[in-house]
């Protein structure tokens, strides 16, 4: 049986728990906040942020970053937010 996790993936992995830590943070927002969905909004748009920005320091590190991954990244994050909108004020 082969192994689930190798070693590429632990080798990767303390890159990846500060992004999960980042959502982590906005799911515990979410819920506390859950009265105030202008609140819940700026966690959303904070959040994405931080993802953008991981993003761009992560492939920094591994010397990969383009113009398409910051695109890509915005894409994401952009699309993230319009959901969470249409979710929190829905009529």
């Amino acid at each position: 049986m082969r192994n689930i996790i190798n070693k590429q993936s632990l080798k990767h992995i303390q890159h990846y728990l500060p992004l999960l830590g980042i959502f982590g943070a906005g799911l515990i927002g979410f819920y506390i906040f859950s009265y105030d969905r202008l609140f819940q909004f700026f966690i959303a748009i904070a959040v994405s942020l931080s993802y953008v920005t991981w993003g761009l320091v992560h492939h920094h590190i591994h010397q990969d970053f383009h113009l398409s991954i910051l695109v890509e990244y915005l894409v994401i994050a952009i699309l993230g937010l319009v959901v969470v909108f249409s979710v929190l004020f829905q009529a």
